[in-house]
C-alpha cells in the first residue's frame, strides 16, 4: 500500500494534516484485495491463541523463560 511520507517537522505535517482534511491532496488507494485483506486480518486474530493452544505447558514456560532472559538480561 502505497503512503504519503509524513514529513517530520511539526508545522510541515500540521500543514499536511489540513490539507488531508480539506481534500487539497488525498492518500492514495490500497493496492490490495479488500477480501484478501479481512482473511488475512481473520488469520492474525486468531493465530496467538490457536498456536497457544497447540503448544505443550512445559514448551510455554520455555518460551516464557526465554522471552524474561532477553528482557531482563538475566543469564
Amino acid at each position: 500500500m502505497a503512503k504519503i511520507q509524513r514529513p517530520k517537522d511539526f508545522n510541515e505535517r500540521a500543514k499536511m494534516i489540513v490539507d488531508l482534511a480539506t481534500g487539497e491532496i488525498t492518500e492514495p488507494e490500497s493496492d490490495k484485495n479488500p477480501a484478501a485483506v479481512s482473511l488475512g486480518r481473520l488469520g492474525g486474530l486468531k493465530g496467538g491463541k490457536a498456536r497457544a493452544e497447540k503448544l505443550s505447558p512445559e514448551r510455554r514456560k520455555e518460551i516464557a523463560q526465554m522471552g524474561a532472559k532477553k528482557r531482563w538480561g538475566k543469564d
